[in-house]
């Protein structure tokens, strides 16, 4: 599960169902987080669509891929000044410890090589008061037994999962939502009624059936120290697009 796999996000994110579930997620995302100004922002995993959010507000943003996804069919592209786009090991983020207000993980837990390693990086880089924010494939929804679509891949997590996977790694856990209640099919009268689905997704079924589980959680400081301690590893890092520091 990679090359292929991996290059088909820039692919999926070009067709029009790809755009569609990116503008119902990016809805989402920013009304969970929406104001981030002033403040430096990592995007893990693909986050590429999703980091113009906050472009023009926060005073850095920086996407990093872990290598294993390599690069997506399309040529990264740099998101503006203080951002840039990073390939490097998963386990061994190249940023000092403390370094982010906000990290936005999406398509990278569930293809993640070690999800338990990415999350103690990310938990290391985030600031003391610093919130992760982690979207995932929903196991009971039904994109994640759509191979036509990113979310069709790797791992999938209940809601119930991944919050105990991230209190379990010194996350507390803040906010619970879900996106994408529209079934991932191409069909055109599904794609022009896309929000009218996902607004009676959202009022009459239960969260648990969404096709993707999103979860805001805040670092605990005072929770121990997270399982099974990192030991220092050497960092290395691919730089795609050059971080320029704000």
């Amino acid at each position: 599960m990679t090359g292929e796999v991996h290059a088909g996000f820039g692919e999926f994110y070009s067709t029009p169902a790809g755009q569609v579930a990116a503008r119902l997620v990016r809805a989402r995302l920013r009304a969970l987080w929406p104001d981030l100004g002033g403040q430096s922002v990592l995007g893990l995993g693909h986050a590429d669509p999703y980091l113009d959010l906050w472009r023009g507000e926060a005073k850095r943003l920086v996407a990093l891929r872990p290598r294993q996804l390599g690069l997506t069919h399309a040529a990264p592209r740099p998101a503006g000044r203080g951002s840039g786009l990073l390939l490097a090991e998963e386990e061994a983020l190249p940023f000092p410890d403390l370094c982010f207000d906000r990290v936005l993980l999406i398509h990278g837990l569930e293809v993640a090589e070690n999800a338990r390693r990415l999350l103690r990086e990310a938990w290391r880089v985030l600031k003391d008061d610093g919130r992760l924010l982690v979207v995932v494939p929903n196991r009971r929804g039904l994109w994640a037994h759509f191979e036509t679509t990113p979310f069709g891949h790797g791992q999938p997590y209940s809601p119930g999962q991944l919050g105990r996977l991230l209190t379990g790694h010194l996350f507390r856990i803040e906010r619970r939502d879900a996106a994408l209640f529209l079934p991932p099919l191409r069909l055109r009268v599904v794609l022009r009624g896309a929000e009218l689905w996902e607004r009676a997704g959202r009022t009459l079924c239960p969260p648990r059936f969404a096709g993707l589980a999103i979860v805001e959680a805040e670092k605990d400081l005072f929770a121990g120290q997270p399982t099974g301690a990192v030991a220092a590893v050497r960092r290395q890092v691919r730089v795609l697009a050059e971080a320029v520091a704000a």
